[in-house]
């Protein structure tokens, strides 16, 4: 997570959303505007099936015949060639550890705003309740709420910031985030079959595994067109694993073909993306996408995202398998943990975090 700040940060004057939604004002603060060029396009009809996120059947791949696994890590490899995202149902998941997880992270966001700034997210940083990545008293804002905790190693953590109501939360967070690390490490045994590695390359590369959960919360908005929930970047973790609220309204928009293209909620499916991470180590074959989240004008929306990353200590680059004198590498080695700095004190500016590992031209020759 996010270093102490080695400089004082003028963020100037946040307006908590939710606040914001219970004045009904129809006119939007201008830090939330966006300039027009940013401005979503909101869709007005559903995606055709053609333009649909992937959808993997963990199940098949868990315990399904040859023909079943086969076909089913084909689909996974192309999802992550093609798209960088994709959902995947019957999981294993228990659903009530689901619903408990989007009750908890509700009911925290219904707290008064007084008990929910007893946590706060210090300007700099991402864990606590408010808003990352701000790092000026002019940066344009996301119409969101976040509340935000470091989990594993437990030096990431900040006792100070997990909540004591609403009750059983961090009780709940705990135990939901055990079953998320175990589905992060079954996705990367099988993301190693479908590059022909082994299984295990993945868990015994990234050491003790950084893990990190943020639920944001993205009140209805009297102006959607003209405001951005999230601002357009792609993670830097090796995976992200979101899951969206029940009954939600559609949030998420990946940027394909230079289209914004919404991932519509399948009822109990967990939606996966590549990271920035995943990318280096495949040299580029597996994509970390450009993704956003926008708002709705009379529905509210809750999002609960596992960030699950290489130990502070992991050396990375592309992988020797995956590189030849066709496949040059278009990636420096680096210490992840200097990655992660670079990251989280960094505005969202799509795949700009990137160019931290990217090999320039003048350094390939």
């Amino acid at each position: 997570m996010a270093p102490i700040p080695l400089f004082p940060i003028n963020v100037g004057h946040i307006d908590d959303v939710q606040e914001l939604k219970k004045v009904k004002k129809a006119a939007i603060p201008k830090r939330f505007v966006r300039d027009v060029a940013e401005r979503p396009t909101l869709a007005t009809a559903p995606c055709s099936p053609l333009k649909n996120v992937p959808v993997i059947d963990f199940s098949k791949l868990l315990h399904g015949n040859p023909n079943e696994f086969h076909g089913e890590i084909s689909k996974l490899a192309a999802s992550c060639e093609d798209w960088g995202f994709f959902q995947v149902i019957n999981h294993g998941i228990d659903l009530s550890l689901i619903e408990n997880i989007a009750k908890v992270g509700m009911d925290f966001f219904m707290l008064p705003l007084e008990e929910k700034q007893k946590y706060p997210m210090a300007p700099g940083t991402v864990q606590g309740y408010g808003q990352a990545f701000v790092f000026s008293e002019d940066q344009k804002l996301d119409w969101c709420n976040m509340f935000a905790l470091g989990l594993v190693p437990h030096f990431i953590r900040n006792p100070n910031l997990w909540p004591t109501k609403p009750e059983k939360f961090s009780e709940t967070v705990e135990n939901y985030s055990k079953e998320i690390r175990k589905l992060c490490k079954s996705i990367l045994c099988f993301l190693a079959l479908s590059l022909g590695l082994d299984r295990d390359v993945f868990e015994e590369m990234f050491g003790e595994a950084v893990q990190a959960i943020r639920m944001n919360y993205y009140p209805a908005c009297p102006r959607p067109d003209l405001v951005l929930g999230l601002s357009p970047h792609s993670d830097g973790s090796a995976l992200t694993v979101l899951q969206q609220g029940k009954g939600s309204s559609v949030g998420l928009q990946i940027l394909k073909g230079n289209k914004w293209v919404p991932v519509q909620p399948i009822p109990n499916a967990l939606v996966i993306n590549i990271g920035d991470t995943i990318e280096v180590l495949t040299n580029g074959r597996y994509k970390s996408v450009e993704h956003r989240a926008v708002t709705h004008k009379e529905k509210d929306r809750l999002s609960i995202v596992t960030f699950y990353a290489p130990s502070y200590e992991t050396e990375l680059g592309p992988m020797p398998e995956l590189t030849d004198k066709n496949k040059p590498c278009k990636f420096r080695r680096y210490n992840h943990g200097e990655y992660s700095k670079h990251y989280v004190t960094n505005k969202l500016q799509g795949k700009k975090a990137l160019e931290f590992a990217k090999i320039q031209p003048k350094e390939a020759l």
